[in-house]
This record gives C-alpha cells, sequence and structure tokens, in this order.
C-alpha cells in the first residue's frame, strides 16, 4: 500500500494512493493517476504507526469502500509522517570518496567508516513535502541536495538484529537531505557532525510505500535494487541503484537500536547515493563545480523505481541573524 498526507481546502487528511502515479511516480502529478482515498478520522499517519501495523493495514484495506477523495494535482502533498527521529546514515562508499574530495580536499575512504554504518541526528522539524519550496539557508551561497531512500519504523525495538529489525521497518520513503556545503565544511572542522548546514529543509514523499511492495525488488544479497535518478531542471545529473549501499536497511535499524530504542514514525535516511546523487560528489571527481550549484529558479526532481517522485524549487531565504563570534573569558573558578 501507499500511504499520503495532504492539505486539500485547509484541511490536512491521510489517504492510501492508488492509479498508475501513485505506483511509479511521476516529474508531473497530473500525469496518470494517483486518486486519494481518504483514511476516515485520520489526519496524522504517525498515530496511525503507533496503533501498530494491524491498524495501519485494516485502515488502508477499508479504503476502497470510502469514496474517492481528490487526485494529486488537486493537493498539496505534505511529508507522509512528521517524524520523531531522523537519522542520516552514510552507506555509500562512492559518495564518501567523492564528497570527501569536495568538502576535506582528502583522497579515498576513512578506514573507520568501514567498521559501522554511522549516522548523525539530523532536524525532524524541517521536513517539507513532496512539491514544497526550499528556501535557501540564511548565509549560505552553497546549495545542494542529496539524493536518498529512508526507512520507518513501524514497531518499537531494541538491540534488534538485523533478521529481526526487519519485521520492525514498516515502508520505505525519498528523502533529500538539503546540505549548505559551505556551512557544512566550516562547522565540521569543530569536530562534531553538521549543525546548519543540514537544518533548513529535509525533503520527505511523495509516499510511505509499505515494505511488502518492494519485496519484489530485494536481490540475494538482500538488498533493495531500486534505480535512482536526479535531475535539475529538467536535466539528469544522476544514476546510481540503491543496492550499492553497502549496509541493508536491517543492518542499519539492528545498529540504531544497539543500546537505546527505534519507534514508530522514526526516519532512517540510506545516505546519498553515488554516481551524482548530490552535486559536492560530482564536483570533488571533476575538480571543478561543474553542474554549478545550485541557485533560486532552479528544480530538483528525485526518483526512485518503486516509490515515486519528489520536486522542489529552491526559492531565497531569509538573511542570517547575528550572532557573536566567541570571546575569550577569564578562567575564573569558583
Amino acid at each position: 500500500m501507499r500511504f499520503a498526507t495532504y492539505e486539500h481546502h485547509g484541511r490536512r487528511s491521510v489517504a492510501t494512493v492508488e492509479g498508475s502515479e501513485a505506483r511509479w511516480g511521476s516529474p508531473r502529478p497530473e500525469a496518470g493517476g494517483g486518486t486519494l482515498r481518504p483514511i476516515p478520522g485520520r489526519a496524522s499517519l504517525l498515530d496511525l504507526l503507533r496503533a501498530g501495523p494491524t491498524a495501519l493495514r485494516e485502515a488502508g484495506n477499508a479504503t476502497p469502500d470510502v469514496p474517492d477523495g481528490p487526485h494529486v494535482s488537486q493537493v498539496r502533498l505534505l511529508p507522509p509522517l512528521q517524524p520523531p527521529s531522523v537519522r542520516d546514515f552514510v552507506t555509500f562508499e562512492e559518495h564518501v570518496e567523492g564528497v570527501r574530495r569536495s568538502i576535506d580536499n582528502a583522497a579515498g575512504v576513512p578506514d573507520a567508516w568501514y567498521d559501522a554504518p554511522t549516522f548523525y541526528f539530523t532536524n525532524p522539524y524541517a521536513v517539507i513535502g513532496a512539491h514544497d519550496d526550499v528556501p535557501v539557508p540564511p548565509g549560505s551561497s552553497v546549495l545542494d541536495f542529496e539524493l536518498e531512500v529512508a526507512a520507518v519504523i513501524g514497531v518499537e525495538g531494541r538491540d534488534l538484529t538485523p533478521e529481526q529489525a526487519r519485521d520492525h521497518i514498516i515502508g520505505y520513503t525519498i528523502f533529500n537531505d538539503w546540505s549548505a556545503r559551505d556551512l557544512q565544511s566550516a562547522e565540521m572542522r569543530v569536530g562534531l557532525g553538521p549543525c546548519k548546514g543540514k537544518d533548513t529543509a529535509a525533503t520527505l514523499g511523495p509516499y510511505l510505500v509499505t515494505a511488502d511492495e518492494l519485496e519484489p525488488y530485494r536481490d540475494t544479497d538482500g538488498f533493495l535494487r531500486l534505480a535512482l535518478t536526479a535531475s535539475v531542471n529538467g536535466e539528469v545529473v544522476g544514476k546510481d541503484l540503491l543496492s550499492n549501499m553497502s549496509w541493508t536497511f536491517e543492518e542499519m535499524v539492528a545498529y540504531a537500536s544497539r543500546g537505546t530504542y527505534v519507534r514508530p514514525g522514526d526516519v532512517l535516511g540510506s545516505g546519498t547515493c553515488g554516481n551524482g546523487g548530490c552535486l559536492a560528489e560530482l564536483w570533488g571527481v571533476r575538480g571543478r563545480q561543474d553542474p554549478p550549484r545550485l541557485k533560486p529558479g532552479d528544480t530538483v526532481t528525485l526518483t526512485v523505481e518503486g516509490i515515486g517522485t519528489v520536486s522542489n524549487t529552491v526559492v531565497p531565504g531569509a538573511g542570517p541573524v547575528p550572532v557573536p563570534r566567541a570571546r575569550k573569558r577569564p578562567r575564573s573558578r569558583p
């Protein structure tokens, strides 16, 4: 099944999605199917996830008996859910190679990367919908997209094995981890993670696709073999396969649950794919900013086989609120 959260005539609703456009995705929402079947009494997919997989399945199975709602072309698609947490991993070796060369001017992949599927926590309040505008982050002039797929947790778990973790993933969605590369490069010299470099926008959408729908794409090694495509202003700049990840989603969930909980609605991003999954990787490979950095008016379209398409346009953002530099303080003691 496919679940959407949308706004129509000022009202927020959750629905299943039917039709050819819902299944395969389209850069043009008006092209093909995409009929919404509202779930009565539900305005939050997160609440439905917290009710459990059986409740989600029953709600979805009941929608054929509900009158058709609007077509997706008639609504504003919101993020499928408001996640309580977002963990973003870095599981594509090719991406690490290119971005490290671009941002840190270093070659290769750090040995520590191979030890475990590293992630950082990013801003759950920054999520936007499949076709929402993206403001340039305050103080940035080097905006970039990042093509990812995210798993969504449906069942609480702790200290899971990869085998157990499969039953805790309820579905998948597209994730665009918008990045202010100039801010990111400066703040990571402090030795923590990106903060304001990743804080303004993160696209989730267009739908939550339940895990069973993507099982036919699973290869013999346990990876989902989905085609990924990134375009800027209609020109394809990147293509990859999700199966080029170095860890499966189940292994990522197991690592995330080590010593703590994953809970319904938690989002786990795959990390950016290789071969043009972001501009910074291409800049590192080519040694120049080609394609150029994103600017207001540019539209980024990401398509994932079996899930759909998101397409966001960059718009001017607010200026930065001034904050002083650190003060050298006398080190007095109590």
